[in-house]
């Protein structure tokens, strides 16, 4: 019982965790080469994409899942590996970047747009992740430029972010740990003590049921009754 309890804990923690990777804001150091828009069809990756009334309609909607015209941007890291990104509003959904200006950002990220032999960075503020099999990339929602791939510096929001989160949860476990003091505990000490003055009459009555007196005791108790 108590590796499965491990266990159920040690699957909750890496829900959270994987939850948080997806969802808090990273920084790229990217050169943009290019931006452009495609029709999309969403099926078994819709959750990875923004929901249609966050600003995006659906184009069409048939069996073979949802349409969308949705915009992308291409990048190169300084490391020479590729990355592309999806341009897509939030809304006030989940996750809660607040984001509608995709329009604006598509043009300031054409803007950027550079070759290897003059190159202009940039950092890209983006959430989410790149999964090739099922067609999921990671969302633009914020684009600067800087003088060279210089490093995006410490993660100050995502640790404030995670700071919070930690003192809710103690919060929350010492909320809990009081309640559980307080009210489930007596409560459960009261059963305990009403099971074993049960048991108690039981034991008292099997004893007594094994002598002639003990029967006899029986029958007077049930008479007056």
């Amino acid at each position: 019982m108590r590796y499965v309890k491990w266990g159920l804990a040690a699957l909750a923690a890496l829900i959270v965790a994987l939850f948080l990777h997806y969802t808090l804001p990273r920084h790229d150091t990217v050169r943009i080469t290019d931006t452009y828009n495609r029709l999309t069809t969403l099926g078994s990756n819709r959750i990875f994409y923004a929901s249609a009334d966050s600003g995006t309609g659906a184009a069409s909607t048939g069996t073979g899942g949802e349409t969308r015209d949705i915009l992308f941007i291409q990048a190169v890291r300084p490391n020479g590996r590729v990355v592309v990104y999806r341009n897509e509003d939030t809304g006030w959904v989940w996750p809660p970047y607040f984001k509608y200006d995709s329009s604006n950002l598509q043009a300031e990220a054409a803007n950027l747009r550079s070759d290897a032999g003059n190159p202009q960075w940039a950092i890209v503020t983006r959430y989410g992740w790149r999964i090739p099999f099922l067609s999921a990339y990671p969302n633009a929602v914020a684009i600067r430029a800087v003088d060279g791939p210089v490093s995006s510096g410490f993660p100050w929001l995502n640790t404030v972010i995670l700071v919070m989160l930690a003192l809710l949860v103690l919060v929350a476990r010492r909320m809990w740990l009081q309640f559980r003091e307080r009210t489930l505990d007596p409560i459960f000490r009261g059963a305990g003590d009403r099971w074993d003055r049960v048991e108690d009459r039981a034991d008292t009555a099997r004893r007594d049921a094994r002598t002639g007196w003990g029967r006899f005791r029986a029958r007077l108790r049930g008479l007056f009754r």
